[in-house]
C-alpha cells in the first residue's frame, strides 16, 4: 500500500504558476521543472498538457519518496515562502545550516536553488533517519 507523501491539492496549486515548473519541482522533477523555468512550461504547451499529468506525476511520487514525520508538503511551502531565511532546513532538523541560511540569504540564493533540486531526496532521507 502506497504511503501519500505529496498532496494532488498542492500540485494543482502551484500548476497555477507551474509555467515556471515549480509543481515539476514538487513532484520531483527538477530537470523538467528548470526546463519549465526556462521555456515557460514549453511555450505554456507542456504546462496545459501537465493539467491532466498531475495525478500520475502525484502518485509516482507517493511511491518514490519514502513516508514519515517530516511533511513534504510544509517542507515544500516553507521553502517556497521562506527558502532564503532557513525555515525550511530547520523543519528538518537541520539547524546549522538553517542558521547559515538565516545569515546568508539562503547562502546567497544559490543554496535555495539547490533545495529546489534536492528537497524531496533530503526530506526522505530524513524519514529514513528518524524512522530507525
Amino acid at each position: 500500500m502506497r504511503q501519500n507523501t505529496h498532496s494532488t491539492l498542492i500540485g494543482y496549486l502551484l500548476w497555477i504558476f507551474g509555467f515556471l515548473g515549480s509543481h515539476r519541482f514538487y513532484y520531483g522533477k527538477p530537470v523538467t521543472g528548470t526546463i519549465w523555468f526556462f521555456t515557460l512550461g514549453l511555450l505554456f504547451v507542456g504546462w496545459i498538457i501537465d493539467l491532466f499529468l498531475i495525478p500520475s506525476m502525484d502518485r509516482e511520487a507517493d511511491m518514490r519518496f519514502q513516508p514519515g514525520p517530516i511533511d513534504y508538503t510544509l517542507a515544500w511551502i516553507l521553502l517556497t515562502f521562506l527558502g532564503v531565511f532557513g525555515v525550511h532546513r530547520m523543519y528538518q532538523g537541520k539547524w546549522i545550516t538553517g542558521i547559515l541560511y538565516l545569515c546568508t540569504g539562503g547562502l546567497f540564493f544559490v543554496g535555495v536553488l539547490y533545495d529546489f533540486w534536492t528537497l524531496n531526496d533530503q526530506v526522505s532521507v530524513r524519514n529514513v533517519e528518524k524512522s530507525r
